[in-house]
């Protein structure tokens, strides 16, 4: 999918949601766990519920990982049915990958060719070499973390080297990089106020904001220092999404949320008149 394409769902949808799908049995609703593949049979019905209302879905692979084969084959079950029901949706595979080279070109293939998702998060602290094989996959993104929204962030991301933050030196390395047009980032939302800032090095780039709703971050403030003229935010929610109910109504209770986080992005995009 091209960042155009990604846009025009957007405009589509009068939404810029990406909803995470990061799947925990302990708290899924307690029916499901008589199914035979639980994790699908639960994203199955987020998806279903709530796929007019969001431009993307976030598959965070460790709560896949965590159940071993079983769980890699939910991951599976679920891209594949998104890529074949709802072909329009924007993936992304929130894997957070980066290693040595060809280690590198073998998680992109995993991600890209095998999985066929969109997208696949990656951090950049063993530096291009590590990210440049994602990035050498046309029509596919990748998704570098640049100004996350855990407390320990701070422990190095705002670091001052030769006066001026870590987190900035790294985008900008990262915008000389081979096919870094197919570069998005991820900024947290509890980072608001950084936005306007880091918009002056990448104006034009994608930026996925996760932090919205649970973790404390502002819509509204999110759009006002990181909108560009494409738009260019996905805001991701996760538990405040699907975790709406525990009940049989799970799906309907996530899609009231997901609701609210919509209207609520149509009317910044009725104010900024980008509809």
């Amino acid at each position: 999918m091209t960042t155009q394409q990604l846009y025009e769902q957007i405009q589509h949808k009068k939404s810029f949601l990406c909803i995470g799908l990061d799947v925990d049995l302990n708290k899924v609703p307690q029916h499901l766990l008589e199914t035979e593949d639980p994790i699908f049979e639960f994203n199955k019905a987020i998806i279903d519920a709530t796929h007019d209302l969001c431009v993307s879905y976030k598959p965070n692979t460790a709560f896949y990982e965590a159940y071993g084969l079983k769980g890699w084959q939910s991951l599976e079950k679920t891209i594949n049915y998104i890529n074949e029901k709802y072909p329009d949706i924007f993936t992304i595979a929130d894997a957070k990958r980066g290693d040595i080279g060809n280690t590198s070109s073998m998680y992109a293939k995993a991600f890209f060719e095998d999985l066929k998702f969109d997208s696949v998060t990656v951090a950049p602290y063993m530096g291009k070499d590590s990210v440049e094989p994602f990035l050498a996959f046309e029509d596919k993104h990748t998704i570098m973390l640049a100004l996350t929204s855990n407390e320990g962030a701070f422990d190095f991301q705002t670091l001052k080297i030769d006066g001026r933050e870590l987190y900035k030196q790294v985008i900008e390395t990262s915008t000389e990089w081979k096919n870094s047009h197919r570069l998005m980032y991820v900024v947290g939302a509890t980072k608001a106020e950084y936005l306007s800032e880091i918009r002056e090095i990448i104006p034009n780039s994608f930026l996925l904001v996760p932090g919205v709703g649970a973790q404390g971050g502002s819509l509204e403030e999110v759009c006002k220092y990181g909108m560009n003229h494409h738009v260019g935010l996905l805001i991701n929610s996760s538990r405040g999404v699907i975790y709406a109910s525990k009940d049989h109504d799970f799906a309907e209770a996530a899609r009231a949320e997901a609701l609210k986080l919509q209207q609520q992005m149509q009317r910044i995009l009725e104010e900024k008149e980008m509809q």
